[in-house]
């Protein structure tokens, strides 16, 4: 069970709260942007929790090989927009990044769906990539559990010397995570040849992977950055699954992109006797279950992990979706 924060979410004050909330819940694993504001806040919740007697997740930062759409900002000039606008992409952000003064970067964690709304065409996408010199430096100052690497199809040598600079800063890493997915692949292959395509570049991942000593984790990303916008998202990622699972090198298969809660419904569903899931992550949809609890305790000027009227309601919402993957959990462990 993992949290995603936001691979460029900077949003220091909501992911504290997140942190702390969904830490209690009992995810095993949270992943945030490498930032050093932002992990900080992270562990902040999560000493919250701890002292409520939860157990430590392993704290994940992720990095990507080259653009990416988790790693975007939505940027434009609200001076070029019509006085009239009815403002559909401030509508359709749910990051609530957006209103008469632009786009509160901090809060942009790079979902793209302002982008097609702008009825002018004025929001671009601007992409947050760390330079090589500054990934082996920054990852000891921030000393986390585990990394993750986007990719792309096609990327072999992007990722191996990204690779390289998360081995340079010389950690103990638990794992070391690869999202990717077959959104990225543009050669007009039908599904079988693309997901055979995407299975060998796995494998290529994994031999370097091997010869740096890293435990890998395969993040199979469906859908990116749209669990929350309606549960058809989620077969994309269980769809993966299901053509991908006998061709995948050895490591954990985990879920993401467009996952929900009706995930865990779907893979019950549709890979019984078949390849095996060994977790979930999510996004989207767990910023959204307790959003409005965060926006309430931020009108009041506090953390919502401080404000016992609201936490305990933000708590039941984070269980009701992590909570049936936990008993799967449980009752595979046993």
């Amino acid at each position: 069970m993992k949290l995603i924060g936001g691979a460029s979410n900077q949003d220091v004050a909501a992911l504290e709260d997140l942190a702390g909330i969904y830490t209690l819940a009992g995810v095993h694993c949270i992943d945030v942007a490498a930032d050093a504001a932002v992990v900080a806040a992270t562990r902040r919740g999560i000493a919250w929790a701890l002292s409520l007697g939860a157990v430590p997740p392993w704290l994940m930062v992720s990095l990507s090989d080259g653009a990416d759409p988790h790693f975007r900002k939505a940027w434009f000039d609200p001076h070029r927009c019509p006085h009239r606008c009815p403002r559909p992409c401030e509508r359709v952000c749910p990051a609530d990044a957006i209103d008469a003064a632009g786009v509160a970067v901090e809060r942009c964690y790079g979902c793209g769906r302002c982008v097609p709304a702008c009825p002018l065409g004025l929001i671009e996408e601007r992409p947050v990539v760390l330079s090589a010199a500054a990934v082996p430096p920054l990852l000891r100052d921030l000393a986390p559990d585990a990394v993750e690497l986007h990719t792309r199809i096609g990327r072999g040598e992007a990722f191996a010397e990204r690779l390289a600079q998360v081995a340079g800063a010389d950690l103990p890493l638990r794992r070391l995570a690869v999202s990717c997915g077959l959104e990225a692949d543009r050669s007009g292959d039908s599904p079988a040849p693309a997901v055979e395509k995407l299975a060998a570049e796995l494998w290529q991942r994994f031999a370097l992977l091997r010869r740096q000593g890293l435990r890998p984790l395969w993040q199979l990303d469906g859908r990116p950055m749209s669990g929350d916008v309606g549960s058809g998202t989620a077969h994309a990622a269980v769809r993966l699954l299901r053509r991908l699972g006998p061709l995948a090198p050895p490591g954990p298969l985990q879920l993401a992109g467009g996952t929900n809660d009706f995930t865990l419904t779907l893979v019950e569903r549709t890979c019984r006797g078949g390849v095996e899931v060994a977790g979930v992550a999510f996004g989207g949809v767990a910023r959204r279950l307790v959003q409005p609890l965060l926006q309430e305790a931020s009108a009041r000027g506090a953390r919502l992990i401080d404000l016992p009227d609201l936490w305990p309601r933000a708590l039941q919402r984070a269980r009701g979706l992590v909570g049936p993957w936990l008993r799967r959990s449980a009752g595979a462990a046993g």
